[in-house]
C-alpha cells in the first residue's frame, strides 16, 4: 500500500471516529482576544495563567471523554500545560479524546466590500500544519463568516471564503490532518428564515464546488455549518421543528453523501435551544441521512461552567460538572433523547 493511500485511509478514520458512537467536538479554540473578552465580562483576570487554569478545567473534566470525541485548541492551548507540569495533550490522549488545531488568523475586512469579511492565514499555513501534525494534531478548523444585511453577502465575499476554505482544506489533507470546514452564514440580522436558507445552499454549493476543484477527498473531512435559522432580530422567530426541517432540508440539497459528518456550530445559540435543534434533527430524520449530525458547540458547552468558575479555584469542581453535563445534553440529542426536563437536574 502507498503512502498516500495510508495516509487517505487514516483521514478517513479520523473523521469517522470524530461522529462516532453519538459524541461531538468541543470547540476550545477562542483566540485570546476573544477569550480576554469573555473573562473581562464575569471580572475574571485577562491573563495567560488565567487562561491557562481555565483550559486546565475543560481538559480534566472527569467523563469528558464519554460524550466528546476531540477537541479543537488553539495555538496557545496545545502547548500549554496542566499546573503540575502535564502537557494538555497527554491529558486529551489520556482521556480518548482526539486532540485539533484552530488555523486560520481570523476574519478581516474584505477590501472593497463594505461590511464583508475574509478569513486569512493561508501564508505559511504549510508549515504551520506540519508542526502541528508533529505536536500530535489529527484534524483542523478553518472559519469562514459571511454576514448577511443589506445587498451583502456579494458573490465575490462568498467565492474568496470557499476558495480559502478549500485550499485550507486540501492542504490539511496532505499533511494528514482531517480538514473541518466551517462557512458559517452568522445570526445577527432581522431576515427571515427563508432567506437564511436560500443563502446557506448557496454558500455550501459553492464551497463543495471548490473543495472539488482542489481535490479534497471529501471521505476525509468534516463540515461545520450553521442551523438554518431566522435572523436574531426578526419579529417572526422559528419553532425547533421548523428549524430541524429548514436545516436538513438545506443540507440535503448541498451536502454530498461521501461526506462522513456534520457538527453544527453553536453561533451564539443559547445551550438549551442548541441541544433542542440537534435533538429534533436527529429525531425526525437520522434515519433517512446520509451523514452523521453531530455538534462542535463552544459557548453552548462552555458557558455555564464559566459562569461559574470566574476565576475561582473553589468553583472548579461545580464548573466541570456543568461543562460535562452540557456535552451530555448534546450527546443524548445526538440519540434524538435530548428531553427539556434534563434541563431542570
Amino acid at each position: 500500500m502507498g503512502r498516500f493511500q495510508v495516509i487517505a485511509l487514516e483521514l478517513i478514520g479520523t473523521a469517522q471516529a470524530l461522529v462516532a458512537d453519538d459524541k461531538g467536538l468541543l470547540a476550545m479554540d477562542e483566540s485570546n482576544p476573544t477569550c480576554n473578552k469573555r473573562f473581562a465580562a464575569l471580572g475574571i483576570p485577562q491573563t495567560e495563567e488565567a487562561r491557562r487554569s481555565y483550559r486546565e478545567l475543560i481538559v480534566t473534566t472527569p467523563g469528558l471523554g464519554e460524550s466528546i470525541s476531540g477537541v479543537i485548541l488553539y495555538d496557545e492551548t496545545i502547548r500549554q500545560k496542566t499546573k503540575d507540569g502535564t502537557p494538555f495533550l497527554k491529558i486529551i490522549a489520556d482521556a480518548g479524546l482526539i486532540p485539533g488545531i484552530k488555523v486560520d488568523e481570523g476574519a478581516k475586512d474584505l477590501a472593497g466590500q463594505p461590511g464583508e469579511k475574509i478569513t486569512e492565514g493561508l501564508d505559511g499555513l504549510r508549515e504551520r500544519l506540519e508542526e502541528y501534525a508533529q505536536m500530535g494534531a489529527r484534524f483542523a478548523k478553518w472559519r469562514a463568516v459571511i454576514a448577511i444585511g443589506h445587498g451583502i453577502p456579494s458573490r465575490g465575499c462568498v467565492e474568496a471564503n470557499a476558495q480559502a476554505l478549500a485550499r485550507y482544506a486540501a492542504l490539511c489533507q496532505e499533511a494528514g490532518l482531517v480538514p473541518i470546514v466551517e462557512p458559517e452564514v452568522l445570526m445577527d440580522g432581522n431576515h427571515a428564515i427563508e432567506r437564511c436558507f436560500a443563502l446557506t445552499e448557496e454558500v455550501l454549493r459553492m464551497v463543495f464546488e471548490e473543495l472539488y476543484g482542489q481535490q479534497v477527498m471529501l471521505e476525509g473531512m468534516i463540515l461545520k455549518p450553521n442551523m438554518v435559522l431566522p435572523g436574531l432580530t426578526c419579529p417572526e422567530q422559528a419553532t425547533v421543528d421548523e428549524v430541524a426541517d429548514a436545516t436538513v432540508k438545506c443540507l440535503l440539497r448541498a451536502v454530498p453523501a461521501a461526506v462522513p459528518g456534520i457538527a453544527f456550530l453553536s453561533g451564539g445559540q443559547s445551550g438549551e435551544l442548541a441541544s433542542a435543534r440537534l435533538n429534533a434533527m436527529n429525531v425526525r430524520f437520522s434515519k433517512q441521512l446520509p451523514w452523521a449530525l453531530a455538534f462542535s458547540f463552544a459557548r453552548a458547552i462552555q458557558q455555564p461552567a464559566l459562569e461559574i468558575w470566574r476565576g475561582r479555584e473553589a468553583n472548579v469542581l461545580l464548573a466541570q460538572n456543568a461543562l460535562g453535563y452540557r456535552a451530555k445534553c448534546n450527546r443524548v440529542a445526538r440519540q434524538g433523547n435530548y428531553p427539556a426536563a434534563m434541563e431542570g437536574e
